[in-house]
């Protein structure tokens, strides 16, 4: 009586174990067609961003060997940066008109080539305090001069409003020493992020609408 008891039960543990382990085998597939799909889909936004870069890199090839543009693809995004001396003047947020030029290269390609990433641009200085201007500080500047970008490029060249979003860093993300003049040049900078389609704005380094007011007659200015 016992030996069959026993026999059941062992019948019944080999059934229970051959269920669980084929409900894990289903569980497993699935996880991997999964996994398959998100690689392709990655490989593809990957794709898309490189060949984007080749094309930001043959348009702007007179920028970058006048070392005024930089093509990079970065941890957060496929990143422009623009050495701020080419886009301002010392101290100011309006738009210098030598600067269109390389801005509307950048602004058609946002528009043709990749009209469904999101963009961030974002405002950067050295660490020399505000004395001459009326900023109240780095942070002020950079949020103005991040803001004339995203308005140059929204309102005058029609890149989708809802696609883009400005923040002023200040002083506070430098590239390099501001210990020297080159490494001060360096750092005085404006960044235009194409972002990847699986990550989010607010994610990498949070570039959402800036919070400062920029000087009214600052901006007005540049649109006019």
């Amino acid at each position: 009586m016992q030996k069959n008891i026993s026999k059941r039960a062992i019948i019944c543990l080999i059934f229970l174990l051959s269920v669980s382990l084929l409900g894990c085998t289903v569980i497993l597939q699935k996880g991997r067609r999964s996994d398959v799909e998100k690689i392709s889909e990655l490989t593809t936004k990957l794709n898309e961003l490189d060949q984007t870069k080749r094309l930001l890199e043959d348009r702007l090839r007179q920028e970058i060997a006048d070392k005024q543009v930089k093509v990079q693809m970065l941890e957060k995004g496929l990143t422009i940066t623009f050495v701020s001396e080419v886009l301002f003047d010392s101290g100011k947020s309006k738009i210098k008109p030598e600067a269109y030029e390389a801005l509307d290269k950048v602004a058609t390609i946002l528009k043709e080539n990749v009209p469904d990433l999101d963009i961030g641009i974002e405002g950067h200085t050295d660490n020399v305090p505000i004395k001459y201007s009326s900023w109240k500080s780095n942070w002020e500047l950079s949020s103005a001069r991040a803001i004339s970008v995203l308005h140059y490029i929204v309102d005058k060249k029609g890149v989708l409003p809802e696609r883009v979003a400005a923040i002023g860093y200040g002083e506070y993300r430098p590239i390099a020493s501001n210990d020297n003049k080159e490494g001060r040049q360096q750092n005085r900078r404006v960044e235009i992020v194409i972002l990847p389609k699986t990550t989010k704005a607010k994610d990498l380094n949070k570039p959402v609408k800036a919070k400062t007011k920029p000087r009214l007659e600052e901006t007005e200015e540049n649109l006019k």
